[in-house]
C-alpha cells in the first residue's frame, strides 16, 4: 500500500479525526480488515459483519501494530482514551473511496493497467493464469482467493504501489449495480466477461438478469471517453450478444471448431482478426488440455499443454491470452507462460494422488449447474479408459448448489439426471438441499449401491471411509457453505495419503 496519513485519509473519505494530536504524523503502509493480519504502520478496517463487528477487535489489531483504525463510531481503548481513528459514515464506502484515491495515485506515477474480470465462473482461475502471464511484464497486484467484491476490491487495491505495472481485480455481484459501482472505483483499461451461468439466479431473478449485471463490466469500459478493450466470449450466446454495449473494441476468445459460431454468428465478422482460439483441443491422461493457441489478428499460434484438469478450462485460459494480449503482452510469452500452468487457488479441481492409489479431485469452492456438469464430464472422462488411461472407479460427492432460488429443486433434479447419463460409478449426495439431486438420480435409472444420499459431512466422511478404495477417483463439487472442500482435505490428509 503507498503511505498514507491519517489526515489524507480523513480528506479522502471526509472524515472525523479522533485521539490523534498530530494526524499528518499518523502513517500507514498496510491496511486490512482482519486484526490478526497487522503490522506496524497499519490501517484497522472496523468492518461490521453479518457474524462479528470488527468495532469488538479494535484493541487487538493496535496491540498487534495497528496504529490508525477506519470506524463508523467512536470507540476507546480500557483507559477510557479514544481510540487513533478516522470516523466515517460508512466504513465499505470509505474503503472504495480510498481504493479509487489510491489507484488514482498509482497511475499517476506509473503507466498502470487495470484489468476488470467478471463471469458466473471461472474468474479466480482466470485471473490467476492472468497474473502469471503479467509478473514477469512488471509488478502485478491480483486479489487473494476469491476477493472480488466491494470488500474485496479495495483490499486488493490497498495492496498496490506506486510502481505497481498491473492491476487484476475480480468483479462480483450481490445485485444489479454492483459491478458498475466497482468498475466506477477502479475504472478498469481492460474488462472481460466470461461466461453466464444459473449462479444467484435466486438473487438476480433469472440469467437474463445476471446477464444484465455482467453486461456493467462492458458498458463501463471506454464510456467517458478513454481507450480501453473489452474481452468476450464468443462462445456464450448471451455474452457474445453483449458486443452492441460495448464502447471499446471487443477480442474475442473462443474454441475454433472451424465453423462460424453456431451460438452468434451474426457476430462472426465483427472483428474477425481480432481473435484468440484454441485449435485441435484435446485432453492428456491426466485431464490436461492441449490445444494450439491461435492469434487470428496477428497469424501466430503455439502448442499450449495446461497443467489445469477438465476440458472446460480452456475457456479460461483463452479468456487470459485476450487479457494479456490487450495489455501488450507478446504472443509466443503468453503461450510460454500459460504453458504447464495449474491451479493456484484452492479447491479449484485441486487434485490429491494418495498413497493408497485413491485420487481426489476437490473443486466444491462454489457450483453452479454449469460448473457441476463440467466437472462432472471431467471425472467421467478421466475414469474412461483410453488415451494412456486404465479405467477407473469415478465417485462423485455433491452438494448442494446455492442461491438458486424458485429453479433449484428442477437444477439439482437435472443434474441427477446427469450423474446418470454420465455413467458415473457412484455417486455420494449430501445435504437436504441437495436431495433433489438424489432423487433425480434415482427417477432417472441410478439402481442398487450406484446412487447414496446423506444428511451431513460427518455421515459422508464415515461413509467414504469404508467406500473408498485404491484406482477410485473422487470429485468433491458443491457451494463453498455446503463444507464439501473441507470434506475433501480431510479425507484426502487420511492415513496413507501421499
Amino acid at each position: 500500500m503507498i503511505e498514507l496519513s491519517a489526515a489524507q485519509i480523513a480528506e479522502i473519505t471526509a472524515g472525523t479525526l479522533r485521539g490523534l494530536p498530530d494526524p499528518s504524523a499518523v502513517r500507514v503502509r498496510h491496511a486490512d480488515t482482519d486484526s490478526r493480519s497487522m503490522a506496524a504502520d497499519s490501517l484497522f478496517i472496523a468492518k461490521p459483519g453479518e457474524t462479528t463487528d470488527g468495532h469488538h477487535f479494535i484493541d487487538a489489531a493496535l496491540d498487534a501494530g495497528a496504529s490508525l483504525v477506519l470506524a463508523e463510531r467512536e470507540t476507546q481503548d480500557p483507559t477510557g482514551a479514544p481510540h487513533p481513528s478516522v470516523i466515517v459514515a460508512d466504513v465499505v464506502t470509505a474503503m472504495g473511496q480510498l481504493a479509487a484515491a489510491i489507484l488514482d495515485r498509482v497511475r499517476a506515477h506509473s503507466a498502470t493497467t487495470v484489468i476488470g474480470i467478471t463471469g458466473s465462473a471461472g474468474k479466480t482461475t482466470t485471473k490467476d493464469l492472468l497474473k502469471s502471464i503479467l509478473e514477469p511484464e512488471g509488478p502485478t497486484v491480483a486479489p487473494q482467493g476469491s476477493y472480488n467484491g466491494e470488500v474485496g476490491v479495495p483490499l486488493t487495491i490497498f495492496t498496490a504501489e506506486l510502481d505497481t505495472r498491473f492491476v487484476v481485480v475480480e468483479m462480483g455481484a450481490d445485485a444489479p449495480g454492483n459491478i458498475r459501482d466497482l468498475a466506477q472505483m477502479v475504472r478498469p483499461d481492460i474488462g472481460a466477461v466470461l461466461m453466464v451461468g444459473s449462479a444467484h439466479a435466486g438473487k438476480f431473478g433469472g440469467a437474463d438478469k445476471i446477464a444484465a449485471v455482467k453486461a456493467e463490466l462492458v458498458e463501463a469500459i471506454g464510456a467517458t471517453g478513454a481507450t480501453g478493450a473489452i474481452v468476450l466470449n464468443r462462445d456464450d450466446a448471451q455474452v457474445a450478444a453483449m458486443a452492441p454495449l460495448a464502447n471499446a473494441a471487443i477480442t474475442w476468445f473462443s474454441e475454433d471448431t472451424g465453423q462460424a459460431s453456431a451460438q452468434a454468428p451474426e457476430v462472426e465478422d465483427a472483428a474477425p482478426r481480432d481473435q484468440v482460439r484454441a485449435v485441435d483441443l484435446s485432453l492428456d491422461a491426466a485431464g490436461h488440455p492441449n490445444f494450439t493457441l491461435r492469434f487470428t489478428e496477428s497469424g501466430e499460434e503455439f502448442p499450449v499443454v495446461s497443467g489445469l484438469t477438465g476440458a472446460h478450462h480452456v475457456s479460461n485460459i483463452l479468456a487470459a491470452a485476450g487479457c494479456a494480449l490487450r495489455a501488450g503482452v507478446a504472443p509466443v510469452a503468453i503461450a510460454q507462460r500459460l504453458t504447464g500452468l495449474g491451479p493456484a487457488s484452492r479447491w479449484r479441481m485441486e487434485r490429491t494422488e494418495r498413497a493408497d492409489g485413491v485420487t481426489l479431485i476437490n473443486d466444491a469452492y462454489n457450483a453452479n449447474p454449469e460448473s457441476m456438469r463440467e466437472a462432472l464430464r471431467t471425472l467421467a472422462m478421466l475414469t474412461r479408459p483410453g488415451a494412456g488411461r486404465p479405467a477407473r472407479r469415478s465417485v462423485a460427492v455433491l452438494g448442494a448448489m446455492l442461491e438458486l432460488g424458485d429453479v433449484s429443486i428442477p437444477k439439482h433434479t437435472q443434474l441427477g439426471e446427469t450423474v446418470v447419463r454420465l455413467n458415473i460409478d457412484k455417486t455420494l449426495v449430501v445435504g437436504d438441499l441437495a436431495y433433489p439431486l438424489y432423487r433425480g438420480a434415482i427417477a432417472e435409472g441410478s439402481w442398487g449401491s450406484e446412487v447414496h444420499w446423506v444428511a451431513t459431512v460427518e455421515e459422508a466422511e464415515a461413509y467414504l471411509d469404508q467406500e473408498l478404495a485404491p484406482g477410485d477417483i473422487v470429485l468433491f463439487k458443491s457451494s463453498n457453505s455446503a463444507g464439501l472442500r473441507l470434506l475433501g482435505d480431510k479425507i484426502a490428509a487420511k492415513e496413507g495419503a501421499l
